[in-house]
């Protein structure tokens, strides 16, 4: 669901994404408009699942997994559900995307060590229906996830 996107609703976002514990008149104070409007705005926003919710930003790395890559699996097209849901079950797993080109699905993995990555490749290639995967290591990460620079375009406001 798209949902009508304005200043305050980035600035919101901006002080969420700093402080995501902040409690709502906290918010209301540094925004300069009353609590009201900020709990109104922060329900709308997660109504709309423009905000899906305020899980701890982990860093993987700092608890031991420090091997990222991503790989392209190729598989039987019609068995494409129940290998997401295969892995799904992986822990490792980060984020899975279904993707055109030679690769259908592209996963995002974490793993503790080289070998440890490479039991998981090997898990995967014995998933029923894949049929290559590709991987490719990640060897740094200078740009993470990140969502609030294409909040701040779509509202034409700089995010401080």
């Amino acid at each position: 669901m798209t949902i009508k996107f304005d200043a305050l609703d980035a600035a919101l976002l901006a002080e969420l994404a700093r402080d995501p514990r902040a409690p709502i008149l906290e918010l209301a104070q540094r925004l300069g408009v009353a609590r009201n409007t900020v709990q109104a705005r922060m329900k709308r926003l997660e109504a709309s699942g423009a905000v899906r919710g305020y899980p701890p930003d982990i860093d993987v790395q700092a608890i031991g997994f420090a091997v990222h890559a991503f790989l392209g699996i190729e598989l039987d097209q019609n068995k494409m559900d129940p290998i997401i849901e295969t892995l799904r079950g992986f822990p490792h797993v980060l984020e899975v995307h279904a993707t055109t080109g030679r690769a259908d699905l592209l996963v995002r993995i974490a793993a503790q060590s080289q070998q440890d990555l490479l039991e998981i490749i090997q898990r995967v290639h014995a998933i029923d229906g894949v049929n290559h995967t590709e991987t490719m290591l990640a060897l740094a990460t200078p740009i993470g996830y990140r969502s609030l620079p294409l909040v701040e375009h779509l509202t034409n406001r700089t995010i401080p």
